[in-house]
């Protein structure tokens, strides 16, 4: 009779998924980062996207592998395939290759209000049936709908890494600061990296950062202090902070003999303040009288790439349900205090991502005459009025490329207007605003001709008037 040991266990694998349906090979490094944009079957070709100062070397050219992975209920790739976890470059192009699928970015509305109602309730006491009167409280959801976003990202991924100094999870299950040996620097290039552990006060200032960058909608590369960033172009700054390269990360984390490992890839939206949009929104839901209580946020699915460990324990673990199993059976308290303590137990990397841009700062030639236009990606050519307006910082410097979000609030304004007071209620995010004419509606021809005429009405009697 077999037995098998604690330590099998966890090395046995699951039935293997089936392969990931990539139809095209992963694009080489020049293509992701020096590209004007990712190909996302084309929706982004062209010339418009910059190389980011402080890029890695591309590298070599090997045949794609099609490694194994599903996605979760939030839309997150999770793959447990053994060979990203032996093979730095096969770990680094499948994060390359997933970073083109755009995050899902929405602004969520929601309304309620609570009511008091009487019901009609049969007891028996004592051997005597009673039927009395009992109130309770009920929540009436008034609007709940979704508005999509992520449809006017102009441009991304452009990958970000975080600096030495920031804490972060660099391998262990608590965050660190990677720290060079200051006796050696001087002496030798290559100086060994310090790591330590991240104090509270540390790590409550990198929240703090955090969540201003979120709500100013900075990228994260620049610091939540910075100001005057908003009219730099992407391709002025440096956006790989870290001392390592993304591929020296994928290198590490596939070197280490944890059991349950994670590498985790987040895409990150920036360019609008949130802040801002989010309080604005705020002050027309009460224009429309409504006196209950409501909340604004945005929400991102598809946001985040995680790679873990090939073996049982962590693909249970992985599984919601088998995970909530364990909890119940009073199993997973054991399993967090190994993942946590032992030397061969947890370890996380949260160090990189992918930027992706609402609003973006085009550089141009210094002379007017010699300016060259960004284009759009082809599905938002059909509103270019929206994105490409030619607003400019300083002349003959750079360009605004993107919808801006005070153009965004103004057009969906009357839109989130009727939504509030007519109830909606709905899963489907709303991609356009009851106010401007579809695709459909554009393609027929003299569409839009009554209107331009009547604009062009009140200019023609000022003329003959003059």
């Amino acid at each position: 009779m077999d037995t098998k040991t604690g330590a099998d266990l966890l090395s046995d694998d699951l039935p293997a998924a089936g392969p990931s349906a990539i139809p095209d090979a992963p694009p080489s490094f020049q293509d992701s980062i020096a590209a004007p944009a990712p190909n996302y079957n084309s929706v982004f070709a062209g010339d418009d996207i910059f190389i980011p100062y402080g890029g890695e070397e591309p590298p070599p050219e090997f045949t794609p592998y099609e490694a194994e992975y599903f996605v979760d209920g939030n839309g997150d790739i999770v793959s447990h395939d053994p060979h990203l976890n032996q093979d730095g470059e096969a770990l680094y192009r499948f994060l390359l290759s997933h970073s083109q699928m755009l995050p899902d970015f929405r602004v969520h509305l929601r309304g309620w209000h609570s009511e008091t109602r009487t019901r009609q309730v049969t007891r028996t006491e004592n051997g005597r049936t009673k039927t009395m009167d009992e109130e309770y409280t009920e929540v009436v959801i008034d609007f709940d709908f979704s508005i999509d976003v992520g449809q006017h990202i102009v441009a991304g991924p452009i990958h970000w890494s975080l600096p030495d100094d920031e804490p972060a999870y660099r391998g262990n299950m608590y965050k660190e600061i990677e720290l060079y040996d200051q006796d050696n620097i001087e002496e030798n290039s290559n100086a060994r990296v310090l790591r330590r552990k991240a104090t509270k006060v540390e790590r409550k200032l990198s929240e703090d950062r955090k969540k201003e960058q979120n709500t100013r909608g900075l990228p994260p590369w620049v610091a939540s202090t910075a100001t005057g960033v908003d009219h730099i172009a992407t391709d002025q700054v440096e956006v790989l902070k870290s001392s390592k390269t993304l591929r020296q990360w994928a290198d590490e984390y596939c070197a280490s003999n944890k059991l349950l490992k994670e590498f985790t890839y987040k895409k990150v939206v920036y360019g609008w303040h949130r802040g801002h949009l989010k309080t604005h929104i705020e002050e027309l839901i009460k224009s429309t009288y409504y006196s209950g209580t409501y909340e604004v946020d945005f929400r991102t699915t598809n946001a985040k790439i995680f790679v873990r460990s090939d073996n049982r324990l962590s693909r249970i673990l992985s599984n919601k349900w088998l995970k909530f199993l364990l909890i119940l059976l009073l199993i997973y308290p054991f399993i967090w205090l190994y993942k946590h303590f032992s030397r061969r137990g947890g370890g996380r990397w949260e160090v990189c991502g992918g930027a992706y841009a609402l609003k973006k700062w085009h550089p141009i030639n210094l002379k007017a005459d010699q300016r060259t236009d960004s284009p759009l990606p082809p599905h938002l050519q059909h509103n270019s009025h929206l994105y490409d307006q030619e607003i400019y910082d300083m002349p003959g410097t750079s360009k605004l490329i993107g919808m801006r979000e005070g153009t965004w609030y103004e057009e969906w304004e009357s839109t989130i207007k009727r939504a509030v007071t007519g109830r909606l209620q709905s899963t489907v995010p709303l991609k356009q605003p009851d106010e401007r004419p579809s695709l459909a509606d554009q393609l027929l021809e003299g569409f839009g001709a009554a209107s331009a005429f009547t604009d062009h009405v009140p200019r023609l009697l000022s003329s003959i008037v003059n």
